[in-house]
């Protein structure tokens, strides 16, 4: 096909990408900084709204969004009976889709979610190598209203089933994927930097009641759990404490393998404490070949794999959140799965000097005083699943991004717990970088 064609332009292209994920990221007093992943990547970049629609919601079109939802290093597989997965998706290697007994997989636009899609007209799902749709299956990109239309980009080969709203097409295109090359290093790094982080918290389980105690006071919560969160024949009820208003929460599964989260916990509707935290909650599998997520929740925060040979595997009715693997991505279940279009907004910690990582301690046989747990389930329509190994991990130092493209949130008090004091010698000098850190940061909001 196109492949050899252009070899000299090719490589051109890859050691531009290599040579900017390598840049360093520059820091001005950076013990204890934090940063907003950059686009494309993050936080929402369009006609966003503010708040987003609580999730499911099965309402009118409620803005759009160019920021990846779905980003997937290796192959992004669908099977059992998963529904959907709205909002831009990329994935490195293949598409394939396989529901058992087959039927109709969304994509980009879906029935029920924050109804925040790609904006119209724009490649709502790239794939860096073949489209495989099995015999029986189908897949729909945009959808609804016929100005939610989105095209399908991929690398090598393209069979199956595809539908589109308005205009929408397949396009061959095998350079659509190069901007993205570079990803699955950027989120190995912020998997791994996440995972060195002193643990601000601490997990205890009574029964199926997982309770995640914070400090009280730190603007970035950090939970290192070396154990699984519920189990093979049991759904965990989990609930946080001493969470302080507007922190980032980050909960880092670092046990052996296969790491398991499985919960009922999580509506999406109001009142629900993990809707609430959606926005500001990460949970990050630094190292896992094989990490599930499952039970009958709408679950809720973003999801961060960095293992570029491991597979996520995501089968609960809803998963509410961005989704970045460096591995491979397999969605699946019995009760229509379906990955929801939801910013994360919190602030990561840049790593380079960070403290090496200390697990909460092994969860007490005793509870720690909460409120009471979220339950609930919220079905969903139908399916999706299976991957392999792929890209190059990397460690520790979050590429550069466009300074200018970076987005804080909230007070320099609040960018991250364990903040040096500065020399007394060099406090002019800091408190003259601050106020130029602080026009930027004013500016760069104003962006978005």
């Amino acid at each position: 096909m196109r492949h050899g064609a252009r070899p000299k332009n090719r490589m051109v292209r890859y050691a531009a990408v290599a040579a900017l994920v390598a840049a360093p990221l520059v820091t001005v007093a950076s013990i204890g900084q934090a940063d907003q992943l950059a686009p494309p990547l993050g936080p929402c970049v369009g006609d966003c709204p503010n708040p987003f629609p609580i999730p499911p919601h099965n309402g009118p079109a409620a803005g759009t969004d160019n920021t990846i939802n779905v980003f997937v290093g290796g192959s992004y597989t669908v099977e059992g009976r998963a529904a959907e997965v709205e909002g831009k998706v990329v994935t490195v290697k293949d598409l394939t889709v396989n529901k058992d007994g087959g039927g109709l997989f969304n994509m980009g636009v879906v029935g029920v979610g924050s109804q925040v899609a790609p904006p119209p007209g724009t490649d709502h799902v790239t794939v860096g190598g073949a489209v495989d749709v099995v015999t029986n299956n189908r897949v729909q990109i945009g959808g609804g209203d016929p100005a939610r239309w989105g095209n399908l980009a991929y690398g090598t080969t393209e069979s199956g089933t595809l539908e589109f709203s308005g205009p929408g097409a397949a396009r061959q295109d095998p350079e659509a994927i190069e901007p993205y090359l570079g990803l699955g290093t950027v989120i190995k790094g912020d998997s791994t930097c996440m995972a060195e982080q002193t643990a601000t918290g601490t997990l205890s389980v009574e029964g199926n009641l997982y309770t995640f105690t914070g400090d009280g006071h730190s603007m970035r919560q950090i939970f290192n759990v070396d154990r699984n969160i519920g189990s093979d024949t049991a759904a965990a009820d989990i609930v946080f404490a001493g969470i302080p208003a507007g922190a980032t929460v980050i909960v880092n599964m670092v046990g052996p393998d296969p790491v398991l989260i499985r919960t009922n916990t999580g509506s999406g509707f109001p009142g629900d404490q993990l809707t609430d935290m959606q926005p500001l909650l990460m949970w990050n599998f630094p190292a896992a070949t094989s990490a599930t997520i499952s039970g009958g929740a709408q679950f809720q925060g973003s999801i961060m794999a960095g293992n570029s040979a491991g597979t996520l595997t995501v089968s609960t009715p809803g998963a509410n959140g961005r989704v970045y693997v460096a591995g491979n991505l397999l969605q699946t279940g019995t009760a229509g799965t379906e990955i929801h279009a939801y910013p994360f907004n919190g602030d990561l910690p840049t790593c380079g000097q960070s403290p090496s990582p200390s697990p909460s301690p092994s969860p007490s046989e005793s509870p720690s005083p909460s409120p009471s747990p979220s339950q609930s389930e919220s079905p969903s329509p139908s399916p999706s699943e299976t991957p392999e190994p792929t890209e190059e991990p990397t460690h520790g130092e979050r590429p550069a991004p466009e300074p200018s493209r970076h987005k804080p949130t909230g007070p320099l008090a609040e960018t991250g717990s364990g903040l040096v004091a500065p020399v007394a010698g060099a406090a002019a000098v800091l408190l003259g970088l601050g106020a130029v850190g602080v026009v930027l940061a004013r500016r760069s909001r104003r962006r978005h």
